[in-house]
This record gives structure tokens, sequence and C-alpha cells, in this order.
């Protein structure tokens, strides 16, 4: 029933807010109340599926009904001894209802014994130790003159009015759409480099500091590191391959050839060192990104569900 999931979420909220609390986090986490109706969870009861999985049937006392269920997915993996919830959520273009699964997902690629680090930015989105370059999509910043002009609208709207809500919704769906290309950027471009790659290394930023800074907070919050990394981690256990984050400190000052300190500020976008070294600042800081996952002594790294030791100097697909 709806009541069961609502309460392990309001468990899982108080538990989580009490272990922040003893860990004595800055942000505890305090648990807060959901919007009413913004959505609606179940667990194996509470809805029924039509034979032909076309239709759901919400079958307790909220009155919602039979609802249809339509777009492109595969009806075959809907079985109900595999469904073990679903959830009914309200979005700024619709109500979607999700299936969570319990099956086995195999999708292996094929051994590459390529390793790559990456260096995350705002000129671009990030830099590898080969010196590729992929391009900030900024979707915020592009949207932003359209965004602009519908705020504007809405609050010359009566409040209360039909128009408002009507243009409260237009805002919402542009929301959405900047909300869905990071998404789709995101899992896109962390799915080709962990296909390509047997090992990837990236650097753990602590983007809840960085974003302080007023100058950059926009622009950071709209790159969307966090989520890209967390779907790297996601690819990376799905398909077995090695995903490391490793301490950020020092990646853009220490030179890549001999290791020496070359201090430089953000606009100086090249690194040149007394050794003869003259490279890209961004690439230089990737291959010290990637040079940290292999030489780290006796460090442990979680992949797959084991801890895997790599030993100075050993790469860690060898």
């Amino acid at each position: 029933m709806a009541r069961q999931a609502s309460a392990e979420r309001a468990w899982f909220s108080i538990s989580r807010f009490d272990n922040n609390c003893q860990r004595g986090l800055a942000k505890k986490g305090y648990p807060k109340f959901k919007k009413f109706s913004r959505s609606v969870e179940y667990k194996t009861s509470g809805w029924k599926l039509t034979e032909d999985k076309k239709f759901i049937h919400i079958t307790d006392k909220t009155g919602i009904g039979k609802l249809k269920l339509i777009g492109t997915f595969n009806r075959e993996i809907l079985d109900k001894s595999t469904i073990k919830r679903v959830r009914l959520i309200k979005r700024a273009d619709g109500f979607y209802c999700q299936f969570v699964l319990d099956i086995e997902r195999v999708e292996t690629f094929d051994s590459t014994g390529k390793e790559v680090g990456i260096d995350l930015g705002l000129n671009h989105f990030l830099t590898d130790s080969n010196g590729d370059k992929i391009d900030n999509p900024r979707f915020l910043r592009k949207s932003e003159k359209r965004l602009k002009k519908a705020q504007r609208k809405l609050s010359k709207k009566k409040k209360g009015s039909q128009k408002r809500l009507k243009q409260k919704s237009k805002v919402a769906r542009l929301h959405l759409k900047v909300s869905r290309q990071r998404k789709d950027f995101a899992v896109k471009t962390a799915k080709a480099l962990i296909q390509s790659n047997d090992l990837v290394v990236y650097e753990d930023l602590k983007v809840s500091n960085m974003v302080k800074n007023p100058k950059l907070a926009k622009s950071i919050s709209d790159a969307s590191w966090s989520m890209f990394t967390d779907w790297l981690d996601y690819f990376g256990k799905i398909h077995g391959k090695f995903v490391v984050a490793v301490n950020p400190q020092y990646t853009s000052q220490q030179c890549s050839s001999c290791g020496n300190i070359v201090k430089k500020t953000l606009s100086v976008r090249t690194h040149v060192c007394s050794c003869g070294c003259v490279l890209d600042r961004d690439e230089n800081a990737a291959i010290n990104i990637l040079a940290r996952a292999n030489i780290v002594g006796r460090t442990e790294i979680q992949a797959l569900g084991q801890t895997t030791h790599c030993l100075l100097g050993e790469s860690l697909i060898s």
C-alpha cells in the first residue's frame, strides 16, 4: 500500500538526519514534508496490471482508478513477480508511472586495455589525459533568455488565476527541459567513456563547497559534475570497469612530467615548467589525475563490490 512506502521514506529520512547529526555534518538534511500529490508509491499491493499490460489499475481507496500506460517500453519485463515498487509521479509535462524491477542486468563491453584521467572544468566540460576535450553544453545559460521572459510574464499574472497557473506550468516545463538535457548529456558522455576505457579516473570535487563562490555558482550548477560522476560510477559497476575518484589537490599546479609544483592563477591556461614541459593546463591536470590512480601505494579501491589492491607504480588494469 501507499502508506507503507510513505512510512518507509519517512523513517529513512529520520534515520539519515540522525546519522548526519552524530557525524557532525554541517548540512544535516532535516526531514521535510513532501508537496501534496507530487508522487505516490506502492509496494507489491494496491495496484494491478491488465493482462495486455497497457493499463494499470490502482486498487486502494485513493480514487485514482484505471490509468492507460503510453510511451515506448518493453512490456515483456513487466511481470508481477519482478515488480517490487510502482511510483506515480507528477511532473511539469504530465504524470509518469515508474516500475522498480528486481532483474539481473547483463550488458558487457569488450576490454580495451585503455585507461584515462579526466579533468572537469567550466571552459570545457572535461579534458582527458589524451588531450581530447568535450565542450560544456551550458544548457541553463542557453535557455536563460526564454526562462526570464516566461518568468516575467508569470510575475504579471494575478495570483490564483487560471492564467497564472497556465504560465507557471510553462516555466516549469522549461526547467524540466533543461534538467532532461543535463541528464541525457551526462548519461551519454559517461557511457561513452566507460565503453572505450577499462579504467576511468576523475577528481573527487567537493561541489557543495565550490558553489559557495557567487561568481561561479550558476556555471558550476549548470555543469552538473556530480550527476556525471554518479553515472560514471553506475556504468562502471554495471559493465565491470574500474572507476576511481582521487584527491584533486594540486592536480593543476603539479607538473605531470617532473612532479614540481608550478603555481598559476585560473587565468593562466598553459602549464609551463622549468623541466621543459609545456601542456594545456587541463590536460596536465588530467594526466596527474590518472597517475594518482595508478600510483597510490597500497590504496583500496572499491570496484564491482570487491576490494582491489594496487601496488606502487602498478597499473590497475595490468
